[in-house]
């Protein structure tokens, strides 16, 4: 393909993916619609469907663009993470998780559908994005803790990231969520992302 084709191509697919993710912004997953996201973009539906063949494919595109941002900040955060302290390091981490709200909302909420619904290929260049996730993660602990063994290390990643699957469940509470826990007298106390993401963090690091 030309490399101003390619361009082009990519410049379509991100204004899809952008439109996609402002919608996303006020309504649920399930009541967005190709047609919705088209007209959010200066195209047309039938367009769309050049660059992706159904919904949780351009969903699946924003998740690879929202793990590619994470790793950006993860990159950022090992580049000044020598010497921190544990609790230097779970505040740190954890303000990366608080900046990437949309990655965790797909990540607890839509991504079963999402890779049911999308090609093998495209699920493959998310996946690649996730992995990259996985390594940025392990080098910010080697870079802030060298005595750390890479089996540590693993350790974490692995207890690290179904953690992180479950943050926005819990710290992004709807209202008929907290009115059925009153009524069912559960005693339930409700914290920010970035307090749960900092504790959870500096409990594994404890534990590891």
């Amino acid at each position: 393909m030309p490399k101003g084709s390619q361009e082009l191509t990519q410049a379509r697919q991100e204004e899809i993916i952008t439109a996609c993710a402002k919608l996303y912004e006020t309504m649920s997953f399930r009541d967005i619609s190709l047609k919705d996201i088209a007209r959010e973009t200066s195209f047309t539906r039938t367009s769309i469907y050049n660059y992706f063949v159904t919904k949780e494919e351009i969903f699946l595109a924003l998740l690879q663009r929202e793990y590619e941002l994470w790793v950006a900040d993860l990159n950022t955060l090992r580049s000044r993470a020598a010497g921190m302290a544990p609790r230097e390091f779970a505040e740190a981490l954890a303000a990366t998780l608080e900046a990437r709200h949309r990655l965790l909302k797909i990540m607890t909420m839509n991504i079963y559908d999402m890779e049911t619904n999308s090609r093998p290929e495209k699920l493959a260049v998310m996946k690649a994005a996730f992995g990259a996730s996985l390594r940025a993660v392990e080098a910010c602990l080697e870079a802030a803790f060298p005595g750390m063994s890479p089996a540590r290390r693993e350790a974490f990643v692995y207890a690290f990231f179904p953690f992180v699957y479950g943050l926005h469940a819990y710290a992004v509470v709807p209202d008929k969520q907290r009115a059925a826990m009153e009524q069912a007298g559960v005693p339930f106390r409700y914290h920010s992302l970035r307090h749960l993401a900092r504790t959870g963090i500096r409990a594994l690091l404890a534990g590891i």
